[in-house]
């Protein structure tokens, strides 16, 4: 039997990256992964490949909807679905060929298969009917999450489907039903909203992204109203008929009136539960939570010595960028140097156009905490980058300490929030004060310049373009 510094159940983007860093650090280090390609749900079936489609069919809504503005004149486009799938293919294959480079080049083993613990610190790994037992001295579980069921709603994967499904049909449908308005929901909607689908959106909670800060919801449901989505909030879908060419669903408002709908497809989009199956948890005496969670401490251990968990197994956010920071710091944790994840610090995406983006606390959460805050907003209408792309829907809202101006959330919406993020991310982390922001110089024209405005108006009236 074969003997690892480091064993790794799971190659998603908390566990690849967790290898990585275990083999730069010396380790020797195996990985095991059930999928053919590494990556994950992210990589393989979720983040890459959604805003493939999302960049795809932008283009295409621009094309329709902005180009004569900007001089350019075209026939009327045509959207080839067949070639958008394809391209999304070739993007997801592009980007797991790049995980197996970094497999070779740090010499982590890579083992196919099914990974289960035992005894010992043993995992096994079955491979169709092949089994192969390797021993980790310390092993990390990374398995991620898959997508949640809706007991009303069974998935028949024809005509009520999953976000994984949704990402391969074979037809543009005329119609569709999400159930669930947060990010997966709003993203696909928004996919097939630009290619003249007819959205509805079924949302339990009373707006969109409910997670997030309401502000945005709000201004989020504004913008995909332009593009023809309906929505119908406060309703919890009861049941569901499916047919051979569409699907009827039931549900009910907070007032108690019926809801009914019909579509072509209904889109099963509530969330996501951790993956924990066969991995023989009950078998070593790996404890769970309620949820399903496994249950760590603040060092990513479990309760039993040598088995570790990070990522959408464990507590907190199910993103893909949290779960690769808790790969590596839970690496050099194992090695005995001093890392830590800022979870306060950790950004959230909405990759609809415009996108939505927020990092710290939202203003529901501080009210909620008692904490006096200050905040600035600016609208991307006041930058002169944003009117020359038109692109000047949306705005940037910055919260700050009364006290002490630091910077205790930044949420925005508009054009390249997903990149600008960013920079409120490190004001954040190195605990920087509005002002901070508000007095650093900013490329002209940019659209930064917007989160600079808002800086500058947290900080009392000092707003120079609005």
């Amino acid at each position: 039997m074969e003997s690892f510094d480091l064993v790794v159940i799971g190659g998603g983007p908390g566990g690849y990256v967790a290898a990585v860093r275990g083999a730069q650090l010396g380790l020797k280090t195996a990985l095991v992964e059930l999928r053919s390609t590494l990556g994950g749900t992210c990589l393989n079936v979720g983040c890459i490949p959604s805003k493939a489609l999302l960049d795809s069919t932008e283009l295409f809504h621009q094309a329709k909807t902005k180009f004569e503005v900007h001089g350019i004149e075209i026939s009327a486009p045509k959207a080839n679905w067949a070639q958008m799938l394809q391209r999304k293919r070739e993007v997801v294959v592009s980007t797991t060929k790049g995980i197996d480079f970094l497999m070779q080049k740090n010499k982590i083993t890579r083992l196919l298969g099914i990974g289960t613990l035992k005894p010992n610190r043993i995992v096994e790994i079955k491979n169709g009917t092949d089994l192969t037992q390797i021993e980790g001295r310390n092993i990390i579980i990374a398995t991620g999450s898959s997508v949640a069921a809706l007991p009303p709603v069974p998935f028949d994967g024809k005509r009520i489907i999953s976000s994984d499904d949704a990402l391969e049909l074979p037809e543009i449908p005329k119609s569709m039903v999400i159930i669930g308005g947060g990010v997966i929901g709003v993203e696909m909607g928004s996919i097939y909203a630009r290619l003249g689908t007819k959205v509805t959106i079924v949302e339990f909670m009373d707006g969109l992204i409910p997670t997030m800060d309401r502000e945005l919801g709000r201004a989020l449901e504004k913008s995909l109203r332009h593009l023809g989505m309906t929505f119908h909030f406060g309703t919890k879908v009861t049941g569901a008929k499916s047919g051979k060419k569409s699907v009827t669903l039931t549900a009910e408002n907070k007032k108690g009136e019926a809801v009914d709908l019909e579509a072509d497809y209904a889109l099963v989009a509530i969330g996501r539960v951790p993956y924990t199956q066969g991995l023989g948890l009950a078998e070593v005496g790996v404890s769970v939570d309620a949820r399903g969670r496994i249950d760590i401490d603040d060092h990513y251990k479990t309760n039993v010595a040598g088995i570790y968990a990070i990522g959408d197994v464990v507590r907190g956010a199910m993103i893909a960028h949290k779960a690769s920071e808790e790969g590596v710091a839970c690496v050099e944790q194992i090695v005995g140097q001093k890392s830590h994840v800022n979870y306060n610090a950790i950004p959230g995406v909405v990759y609809t156009w415009p996108e939505v983006a927020a990092v710290g606390k939202t203003e529901e959460e501080l009210k909620s905490a008692g904490i006096a805050y200050k905040k600035g907003s600016a609208p991307f209408k006041a930058s002169g980058r944003a009117r020359a792309a038109e692109e000047s829907e949306g705005f940037i809202k910055v919260l700050a300490d009364q006290n002490t101006d630091e910077i205790l959330g930044v949420h925005m919406i508009g054009p390249r929030a997903a990149d600008m993020i960013a920079e409120a991310v490190v004001a954040i982390e190195y605990r920087a004060s509005a002002e901070d922001i508000g007095i650093i110089s900013h490329p002209h024209p940019t659209f930064t310049e917007t989160l600079k405005e808002a800086a500058l108006a947290a900080t009392g009236n000092r707003a120079i373009h609005f």
